[in-house]
């Protein structure tokens, strides 16, 4: 008898959600899965992200992996490290649920209607800095939390509003919460974001290739690994970490080449929040072959623009919010 696929898992609600998910794609294709709930720094400390360091959410599953406690590993995106580790393969990048950043206010208010003053909590400098610029008088407070604690404190009038991910709220079944759903030319996403990466360890036998293979064949959506990388790529060009205000979204479109034949591409915009207030943007278009080279031809733009100068002091290797 063939034993479960264990797959590994933070112990938060999303997290199982988000999880449970890759896990029922993976018994439709025959495989029967456990998942393992393994704690993480991130989840035991509240401290503020970005004074926690880089990979806090991931170490520790991905330690579970590298010792065979697990056979795969879940892990949002968007909290992976730049870096590889050697020891561990990116076997597959589901298809992508919405990246964009939602509004939880009071009273069913959109972004537009706060009124100036009012309080909106974010633990993201990457959200901060862009609600910042647009203008409208908020004051952004800074939290850190599940989406329960966070959506809580709208509804105990400790705050007027939240911004969380969308895909979060859509995972937990909980997306009539948001009362607006910021248009990315408003707010730029993280690198990433409501995208997932399953792991599992480098192939090393006949055993490890065709579990890597089948998680590839059952999981992995080419439109959105080539977007990701892409965004990616300007995340670790500008080597930024938490405390970089750094967004990034990349769609793949459809378009015709000079004979007439349909194309796939990749567009990719980007945005980097200034130490004074400012926001620079900046975008490209090209092959979906070409999606790494893409986002690091991005983050040079941005750096000719300022962008490194721009950037705070502490900035390191890791995962903006």
């Amino acid at each position: 008898m063939t034993l479960p696929l264990r797959i590994g898992t933070r112990p938060s609600a999303l997290a199982t959600a988000q999880t449970g998910l890759v896990a029922e794609r993976l018994r439709a294709a025959g495989q029967e899965c456990e998942l393992v709930q393994i704690s993480t720094s991130g989840d035991r400390s509240s401290a503020p992200v970005a004074e926690l360091g880089v990979g806090v959410f991931v170490s520790a599953l991905r330690e579970a992996l590298a010792r065979g406690d697990i056979d795969v590993a879940v892990h949002s995106y968007k909290d992976l490290p730049t870096a590889p580790d050697p020891r561990l393969h990116l076997a597959a990048v589901p298809q992508r649920e919405d990246p964009r950043d939602a509004l939880v206010a009071r009273d069913g208010m959109v972004l537009g209607e706060l009124p100036p003053g009012s309080r909106v909590g974010t633990g993201s400098p990457r959200r901060k800095a862009q609600l910042e610029a647009l203008g409208l008088g908020l004051e952004v407070v800074p939290i850190r939390g599940n989406v329960d604690t966070r959506i809580g404190k709208v509804r105990a009038g400790e705050l007027d509003g939240v911004v969380v991910a969308a895909a979060g709220l859509a995972r937990l079944g909980r997306l009539d919460d948001a009362t607006e759903l910021l248009d990315p030319l408003q707010m730029l996403p993280a690198p990433a974001q409501g995208a997932l990466a399953v792991e599992c360890r480098v192939p090393m036998n006949d055993t490890d290739l065709e579990l890597a293979r089948s998680l590839a064949a059952a999981l992995d959506d080419t439109a959105t690994r080539a977007a990701v990388v892409a965004e990616r790529a300007v995340l670790a060009t500008l080597e930024a970490g938490c405390s970089a205000p750094i967004g990034a979204l990349a769609d793949v479109v459809s378009d015709l080449d000079d004979d007439g034949h349909v194309i796939d591409q990749v567009s990719l915009r980007a945005v980097v929040g200034t130490t004074d207030g400012a926001l620079l943007r900046a975008s490209v278009t090209g092959d979906m072959d070409d999606a790494e080279k893409l986002g690091a031809a991005l983050a040079a733009e941005l750096l000719d623009m300022g962008g490194l100068a721009a950037l705070p002091r502490n900035a390191g290797s890791g995962v903006p919010r």
